[in-house]
């Protein structure tokens, strides 16, 4: 399961009113990798040993409503605020005033999130596949878009798709992680994935982002209207079936300070398809706040 020789561990931390489960590992400035859906903090095992072993302290939580993590039952719970909250309320629980913020897909929409309500704790940001939520609204205009964002249509109606995901043995999820990478995930990890998916109420709550995000904007107008302040890496991977490659273009009005890296052998699941080009990538962007690192 670990790909590195550091160990990580598991804990249920208190943070703010709910408790996230966590692996962690290492000691140095505080890192926080966020996963997306359907995942858990397990989507980071390629990722949390090497950088613990580059002198951060890593921290990967389920999400709320994931896996182990407290499953407020609440729709408002999944709002933008709320979710931005539980990254500060973190950060706040290792005694940090701010962090380095990852995120993959869902993951990516959080830190977003935590971007905008809470710049002060995020000094620096890096995406996985997760569009902007301007240029998410912008790409949705057009049909091409919409036609690959059409589940997130189907995951507004009433329990079908809690039903369909663990339907035959969660046989579409078995079939998502083999079929659409670059490099097929293993039956373990795949196991594991179904695993943590079939925890009480977790699939309620992974669904409960899209059904939120329907109702209320993840991030409020009044705060996408600051540009981001906080240096940020975009890392995408070009054969992404979800979202298209025009969510990385014409960002900067938006994130002035930001970088772009485009993985053309690399599918939605980067992290997972490309793990070594992905830690030297986060480690090259971090480690220009501490030259000693470079």
């Amino acid at each position: 399961m670990n790909s590195s020789t550091t160990p990580w561990t598991l804990q249920r931390r208190k943070v703010g009113s709910l408790y996230l489960h966590c692996a962690e590992a290492g000691q140095g400035p505080l890192l926080i990798l966020l996963h997306g859906f359907p995942e858990f903090w397990y989507g980071w095992r390629h990722q949390i040993g090497p950088l613990a072993e580059a002198g951060y302290r890593v921290v990967a939580p389920d999400l709320r409503g994931y896996n182990l993590s407290d499953k407020p039952k609440a729709l408002e719970a999944y709002r933008g605020e709320a979710l931005a909250g539980d990254v500060a309320n973190l950060i706040e629980s290792y005694g940090e005033d701010k962090a380095y913020v990852v995120g993959h897909d869902w993951g990516g929409g959080v830190a977003f999130a935590a971007a905008y309500f809470h710049p002060e704790k995020v000094d620096r940001l890096v995406i996985l596949n997760s569009p902007h939520p301007l240029a998410f609204q912008r790409a949705l205009r057009g049909w091409k878009q919409r036609c690959k964002s059409w589940y997130m249509l189907a995951f507004q109606l009433p329990w079908l798709p809690e039903w369909s995901l663990a339907s035959f043995g969660y046989r579409s999820l078995r079939r998502l992680f083999h079929r659409d990478p670059m490099q097929p995930f293993s039956k373990q990890d795949i196991q594991a994935y179904v695993d943590a998916l079939a925890q009480p109420g977790a699939r309620r709550g992974a669904l409960a982002y899209y059904r939120a995000s329907f109702r209320w904007p993840l991030v409020p107008g009044k705060l996408l209207a600051k540009p981001l302040p906080m240096p940020t890496l975009l890392l995408w991977g070009m054969q992404d079936q979800y979202l298209g490659s025009e969510l990385t273009e014409d960002l900067e009005a938006w994130i002035p300070d930001l970088q772009i890296r485009r993985f053309d052998q690399a599918s939605h699941w980067l992290a997972h398809d490309q793990p070594e080009q992905v830690n030297r990538a986060l480690l090259k962007f971090l480690a220009k706040d501490d030259p000693s690192r470079g």
